[in-house]
């Protein structure tokens, strides 16, 4: 049982890595929500694992101290969850925080009553496995079992509940469907895990022994369950992750004929620049941002070659012909920069005058199309003459 558990606590360690945003994107705190309802997933079934669970009460020397670490991760989860379900929701941002902290301290509060009742009762004798039942008539332990539970089924009814709401009404296309797996997940976690050991427990209440719901039942119901909703949590990430990679692949072969102009006048080494046997691993993003940093710097060494004349003499035929002022100012850079390739080429004709300041604005992929069109009319020209 214990394989299973790390198992579904690795898959959502790793759905928390694949749900970080990069760097240079602003900071959201529905992602961040998310993430932090994935590790703290994962962190749950990895204390719930029995031999986690054995190696915890050897190292402390008090027995069952697993429990109340196990149960308190747990209600984090159920926390964690709720929190995420208040930034879907979504609203002025004073009533997010004003909701997120009463969550934090209705369970932050049921975290330290795990606690305390655990300190309360008698429950020396180590239970791996079974400690829910096997305490279920134990002062303390009763009630501190009776939390954790309750806590954790109502955060996963209300979300549940949610997500099948928006499943059915407001979200299409890849979300719905993680919206679905995302239900699916919970309702196993819901009547596999919390159901079956509310089961188990009443049962030893009422004097019935009902504990295979609560030791084979329940662990692998909840571990299917978590792997279910974070692959509803990874893939609709994972499917804007490949739109985006799939699009930065297509700028990056854009760009080609633009580097190819300009890569060969340039006297500065590329901005590091991979090698062939590099380029296997690297993602098209990577590769994009690299590209796109040595465009830029091999067109600052351009500058030397261009002519402001040109420039002036474009901007004015673009207004001419009705261009907004800023078409106008991209065909004037368009054309300086095509003009300094050639002069860098030693196909200029006589000598630049340079401007005191040029910054590029132009968009890269348009500029690599008109190089590129530059270079496929040339062998026709050649051929007319």
């Amino acid at each position: 049982m214990s394989l299973v558990v790390y198992m579904a606590s690795v898959l959502l360690a790793l759905a928390a890595i694949l749900l970080r945003r990069p760097r240079r994107t602003p900071r959201s705190p529905l992602s961040n929500a998310t993430r932090a309802t994935a590790f703290i997933a994962a962190t749950c079934f990895f204390w719930s694992a029995p031999v986690t669970l054995a190696a915890v009460n050897h190292a402390s020397g008090i027995p069952n101290v697993g429990a109340p670490l196990t149960y308190g991760s747990i209600s984090a989860l159920s926390c964690s969850l709720i929190i995420l379900l208040i930034h879907w929701r979504g609203g002025p941002k004073e009533r997010i925080r004003r909701m997120t902290r009463m969550t934090v301290a209705v369970y932050g509060t049921l975290i330290v009553a795990i606690v305390l009742l655990f300190s309360l009762a008698d429950a020396h004798t180590e239970r791996l496995t079974d400690l829910d039942t096997y305490y279920a008539n134990t002062p303390y332990m009763r009630e501190m079992i009776s939390l954790y539970l309750v806590g954790h089924l109502a955060s996963t009814v209300v979300l549940s509940a949610v997500c099948l709401k928006w499943a059915r009404d407001e979200v299409t296309g890849l979300l719905r469907v993680g919206l679905r797996l995302i239900l699916a997940g919970l309702l196993l976690d819901a009547l596999g895990f919390t159901l079956a050991k509310v089961t188990a427990v009443v049962a030893r209440w009422l004097g019935y022994d009902l504990d295979v719901l609560s030791t084979t039942v329940a662990p692998p119901a909840a571990a299917l369950g978590a792997l279910i909703y974070s692959a509803g949590f990874v893939l609709p990430r994972l499917a804007s992750a490949a739109a985006a990679e799939r699009q930065s692949l297509a700028t990056y072969r854009a760009l080609t004929p633009l580097w190819s102009a300009v890569k060969d006048v340039v006297t500065a080494p590329p901005v590091a620049e991979p090698t062939w046997w590099q380029l296997w691993w690297q993602m098209p993003s990577n590769r994009l941002y690299l590209l796109e940093a040595n465009i830029h710097d091999a067109l600052l060494q351009l500058t030397a070659h261009f002519d402001q004349r040109i420039g002036h003499a474009a901007y004015a035929a673009a207004v001419e012909r009705g261009a907004q002022q800023d078409q106008a100012r991209f065909a004037s850079e368009q054309a300086m920069i095509i003009d300094g390739i050639r002069r860098a080429s030693g196909k200029g004709d006589g000598p630049a005058d340079p401007p005191e300041k040029f910054r590029v604005t132009i968009a890269l992929v348009e500029l690599a199309h008109a190089v590129n069109r530059l270079r496929e009319a040339a062998p026709q020209q050649a051929r007319i003459q």
